[in-house]
């Protein structure tokens, strides 16, 4: 018997403010999952300096004191997640929203019960629509034996809205070629989704809340120099704006600190401007107009209504979404498999060589 707690939002609930600002609504600790406004649902970075990978693509080190199958130990340098053997996340399923994968450093191997399989890494994105449903698996493959394998991965899920959710579940890659990343008087921005003043970053998927312009959805990767400072962009007072500490030292906005491991609520419409103070420091910005619809949520499935909650579980057991044509569930490609994507269509897409 399957038992669960059905967790249903309506609204989003907002943390005790620490200190009101212009363009600053809020600024507070985040523990390993960053707290998201509408149209986000979810938000994690994945810094893990992996050692050396063993003939099986795992860790070179013993595995002894860890929860396998459940790390999510902070403590550590490096976690294994749900992996066992190789880290991260075996076969799992998903309905009613899309991920995005932003990997700066290390690679994953994906393979999903649709057929499509791939590797990418080293600046690629990958942009998940799961809609009706799919399984999908996550591993990261320590390809390097002679070498440590470092892996800085951002995780974003976003909603889809009621129309969509049951929309034909796929993916896109976005290779670093196609990411803009802008050198800026004060830093470097990585542009994956929406556009900074005159760059625009590539189209999301056709079902996505992102795909609109009007949506005014953005994902930022924001570096500033030590010394330094960048304005952000200008949004519409409608859109929601997160921004998040993700490495470096302390950065100052409106003469508050966003330091390590904190996050700030941003008016978007009003002028921002982050400056970096003693080291670089690396921001994750997060924007858009809400969806302003129901959310109902559990695990890996989040729909309108407790009800369909119950249904997609349901289907889930009855269908697996397509079932797991891949045999193990954390299966991962050879080791000298380059970066790749073969969709379900049997297509094979490889990006270019340096």
């Amino acid at each position: 018997m399957l038992l669960f707690i059905i967790d249903t939002t309506i609204k989003e609930e907002r943390p005790e403010l620490e200190f009101m600002g212009n363009s600053v609504i809020s600024n507070q600790p985040m523990g390993f999952v960053r707290n998201t406004l509408d149209p986000f649902l979810f938000c994690v970075h994945h810094l893990d300096l992996y050692p050396e990978g063993n003939d099986l693509q795992g860790p070179n080190e013993p595995l002894i004191g860890r929860h396998i199958g459940s790390d999510f130990d902070e403590a550590n340098d490096w976690k294994m997640y749900h992996g066992r053997t190789v880290p991260g996340f075996p076969a799992h399923p998903h309905r009613g929203f899309e991920t995005i994968t932003v990997v700066l450093e290390g690679l994953v191997d994906h393979f999903d019960s649709g057929g499509s399989t791939g590797r990418y890494g080293f600046g690629d994105v990958q942009w998940m629509t799961a809609g009706s449903g799919l399984q999908h698996s996550e591993m990261f493959p320590l390809v390097n034996q002679d070498k440590p394998n470092r892996l800085d991965l951002f995780q974003i899920w976003i909603n889809l809205p009621a129309k969509d959710k049951m929309t034909e579940p796929g993916y896109e890659m976005i290779w670093a070629h196609e990411v803009p990343h802008i050198q800026l008087d004060g830093g470097d921005v990585r542009i994956i989704s929406g556009s900074w003043r005159e760059h625009v970053a590539p189209s999301a998927p056709s079902a996505s809340w992102a795909n609109n312009p009007e949506n005014e959805v953005a994902l930022y990767i924001l570096t500033v120099k030590a010394g330094s400072s960048v304005e952000l962009p200008t949004a519409s007072a409608e859109a929601n704006r997160m921004m998040y500490h993700i490495d470096g030292g302390t950065a100052t906005i409106e003469s508050q600190q966003l330091k390590p491991k904190y996050g700030m609520e941003l008016h978007a419409n009003l002028p921002t401007i982050v400056e970096a103070n003693a080291e670089d420091v690396r921001v994750l910005i997060l924007q858009g107009k809400p969806i302003a619809e129901p959310v109902s949520k559990h695990g890996p499935f989040v729909m309108n209504t407790v009800e369909e909650i119950y249904q997609a579980f349901s289907d889930y057991r009855r269908t697996e979404f397509g079932g797991w044509p891949w045999g193990a569930s954390d299966i991962v490609h050879p080791r000298e498999q380059g970066r790749f994507a073969k969709m379900s269509d049997g297509r094979e897409i490889v990006p270019p060589k340096p």
